[in-house]
């Protein structure tokens, strides 16, 4: 095939890929009422699974107070546009999450005719791994780091006087935020393998810095939640050094790129 024809190939995938995305994104915005009722706004209510599992540690321990039943969030509409323009966008981004490996494997039928049988094979790992720890980033962010961040900052107050009105906008802004801010946190171990198979990194580096990643870890997990509960901290903590470590397994064994700059300069 000439440069032409494969650019009418690719092309061609390109609008399968539009029109697959298309039809995904029309598909939720008919149902994205039903979705918002039981998925999106489920973290609002004090019966959501995340709430009750926290309920039932804080009966057994001291360490967690969870506020129980009585957590509710009441979201309301300050713009006249907004429910519709959420509406619309809220179902294009899940259409795009959910149709990515659906759009990646169209990309692959057109790529892969060029590729070696070794390559291929690192590649269906690649593809594999990455969609699982996507997803697997999602449902953290979902039922873990969204929950709790909801239930510190909606109950907090700098005065009394002051009610929190938490508007659609600003809840589905952090909502989206976290979630997709998390899916791709957990694309760090993937990340970090490409870079090692370039040679930049090895595990003597991630060796060398973990005292060093454990307190930045702290930091970023008090920052997701910031609140004073130590249990909440640990469960926002425990995923990211999780990602850490098997960042540091995925890499090749080898000397610290660092200590061998500094021995090439003596």
């Amino acid at each position: 095939m000439g440069f032409w024809e494969h650019a009418e190939a690719l092309r061609g995938v390109l609008l399968r890929m539009v029109a697959f995305l298309a039809v995904l994104t029309v598909v939720l915005f008919a149902a994205m009422p039903s979705i918002f009722d039981s998925v999106i706004l489920a973290p609002c209510h004090g019966d959501f699974v995340t709430y009750q599992w926290l309920d039932k540690i804080s009966e057994a321990s001291s360490l967690s107070d969870t506020g129980g039943e009585r957590f509710e969030v009441h979201l309301v509409n300050i713009r006249l546009a907004s429910q519709f323009f959420i509406h619309t966008t809220t179902a294009f981004w899940l259409a795009v999450v959910i149709s990515f490996p659906v759009c990646v494997y169209m990309l692959w039928g057109f790529v892969s005719p060029g590729l070696y049988e070794e390559e291929k094979r690192g590649i269906r790992w690649a593809f594999l791994a990455g969609n699982l720890m996507f997803f697997l980033g999602v449902a953290t962010g979902y039922f873990l780091v969204f929950p709790l961040t909801l239930r510190f900052l909606a109950d907090y107050q700098l005065s009394a006087l002051i009610p929190n009105q938490i508007s659609l906008d600003s809840y589905m802004d952090n909502f989206l935020a976290l979630i997709l801010v998390m899916g791709i946190v957990f694309e760090l171990p993937l990340v970090t393998w490409i870079v090692g198979k370039t040679g930049v990194l090895t595990r003597g580096v991630f060796t060398r810095y973990r005292r060093h990643a454990v307190v930045v870890l702290l930091i970023a997990a008090a920052v997701i939640t910031p609140t004073g509960d130590p249990f909440t901290l640990t469960v926002v903590f425990l995923p990211l050094y999780i990602l850490w470590e098997l960042s540091a397994f995925s890499l090749p064994h080898g000397h610290d790129t660092i200590n061998t700059s500094q021995n090439i300069i003596q």
